[in-house]
């Protein structure tokens, strides 16, 4: 049997967070818009007459994230009319680039690891985890600037159409063929969100569509160097549905191959529930959409000084925190990975690490571990967070210290998100310094021991998973206080005094 391998390339369509539209002063930010077509004027409806303006701030955004993707930024660039009809286009045409581009021939190294599990959402806990992976690089075609469509919405009979969102800037970063797996597909995504989300460009939230993806897609023998004939896939708008759809295509290809058919070039959607691609309509080529140069905007002309001026607002990228996060802070390639994630999450750790007496490990194991459950519990982000790092800084070495235990520290930290205050003063209101008197808790001990002798004899009899009901009983009667490691020693000792 023919073994087949996939040729994947990815389009990322990303809004730029400026405060106006693409070519004129309307208000970008449509999702607050009070009501629809409110943040409208001639020239993102397309009236005759109007002429556009380029966005400043568009541009060195655009500009910024070539940058980060190792690209070259062009001096000279222009735009393009990208001619096509639909309804959410008002002008007929959509202006974009075409020929020159802002930012083109970039790359970006992946390190694609297995895909299971898959990520269970889009923010913190994103990036793919720790495994084997054969690293790749993954060459960056072109970084341009476009605008927005209108927003449809369906009727039974009729559509309504929305222009607020017409002219919001965006910005597509179009990468080569190179990608030859899903797993590589998906970091690739995952890391250029993570540099968007760094670079303060793009917010990030795909549920919000703000961010999505089409994957381009062929099959061909192992050991081709053919091009065969690629499908595209619409508006992935989640991690998730980037795997599956890109999964599902390869293996529908690879049936069609098999059975002697031919695969048609067409562009595909993605039916989320029935975890199929659907025929949506023949897939365009650069000739159909007529593209001429723009002829109301003149070329940009952006000098030395200026590209110079943008790469000097350039942030630690993600790559390079977590290469520093293990080298600095001796954590390892997954722990570094989520931390890095998102760079509030980045901030935060190091906050805490400069206010802190304890390992980095351990602090990335409270952040890890509980910070972020109740996080996740309470629907909330670390955007959200207003607990400070050194108030959680001090909590963490009261755990290190022994001033109180694992548990009173998780009992701690839920009352400081709640309703704030000093870790300290939360300890003595609720009691929760931790035992350490031995004589104290060798009494518990032994009456828990003698309450409970049917257990210790299953125990002694080889039951050993009871060992840790006995603790648990511990825990419940000192309301977590007892030092564990005390605990534990006594507890064996008891146990070991009873046997038979």
């Amino acid at each position: 049997m023919t073994q087949y391998e996939p040729v994947i390339g990815l389009e990322i369509h990303g809004e730029l967070l400026t405060n106006s539209k693409m070519f004129c002063s309307c208000s970008a930010d449509y999702g607050s818009a009070p009501e629809p077509n409110t943040n409208i004027c001639p020239t993102c409806t397309g009236l005759p007459g109007a002429m556009p303006v380029v966005n400043k701030k568009a541009t060195e955004l655009a500009a910024l994230v070539g940058l980060a993707l190792n690209c070259s930024v062009n001096k000279h660039n222009t735009f393009a009319r990208k001619n096509y009809y639909y309804p959410d286009l008002p002008k007929g045409y959509q202006i974009s680039q075409y020929e020159l581009p802002i930012a083109e021939k970039g790359w970006m190294d992946v390190n694609p690891s297995p895909l299971t599990p898959l990520p269970k959402g889009e923010g913190n806990n994103s990036l793919p985890p720790e495994g084997e992976g054969l690293g790749m690089r993954v060459r960056v075609r072109r970084v341009h600037i476009e605008e927005d469509t209108a927003k449809l919405a369906h009727e039974k009979n009729y559509a309504l159409v929305d222009f607020n969102r017409a002219g919001v800037p965006l910005l597509e970063i179009v990468s080569e063929p190179d990608i030859r797996t899903v797993e590589a597909a998906l970091d690739y995504a995952t890391k250029v969100r993570a540099i968007l989300r760094y670079l303060g460009v793009n917010s990030g939230d795909m549920e919000k569509g703000v961010l999505r993806f089409e994957a381009n897609i062929s099959v061909r023998p192992v050991g081709s160097d053919e091009f065969r004939t690629r499908t595209e896939i619409k508006n992935l708008n989640s991690f998730r549905a980037l795997v599956r759809a890109s999964q599902y295509e390869i293996e529908r290809q690879i049936q069609i191959y098999e059975e002697g058919g031919t695969v048609v070039q067409e562009t595909l959607g993605w039916d989320d529930v029935r975890g199929v691609t659907t025929s949506q309509r023949s897939k365009e080529e650069a000739h159909d959409y007529r593209y001429f140069p723009e002829p109301d905007l003149p070329p940009l002309q952006l000098s030395d000084s200026w590209i110079e001026s943008i790469r000097s607002q350039l942030p630690e990228l993600p790559e390079a925190k977590t290469a520093r996060f293990i080298s600095d802070f001796g954590l390892t390639l997954s722990e570094a990975r989520f931390l890095t994630s998102e760079r509030t999450l980045a901030d935060y750790f190091e906050s805490v690490v400069a206010k802190s007496k304890s390992p980095a490990k351990t602090i990335h194991s409270w952040i890890a571990g509980e910070f972020m459950r109740y996080l996740n519990d309470s629907g909330l982000s670390i955007d959200d967070v207003t607990l400070a790092p050194e108030t959680l800084a001090k909590l963490i070495d009261m755990v290190t210290d022994k001033t109180i235990g694992a548990s009173a520290g998780k009992t701690v930290l839920t009352e400081l998100f709640k309703n704030g205050g000093d870790p300290a003063q939360i300890v003595k209101e609720k009691n929760l310094l931790q035992m350490t008197d031995m004589n104290a808790i060798q009494e518990i001990v032994t009456k828990i021991l003698n309450d409970n002798p049917k257990e210790v004899d299953e125990y002694n009899g080889g039951k050993e998973t009871l060992f840790q009901w006995f603790m648990g009983q511990v825990a419940r009667a000192t309301k977590g206080r007892a030092d564990p490691n005390v605990a534990k020693e006594l507890m064996v000792k008891g146990l070991e005094e009873r046997k038979k």
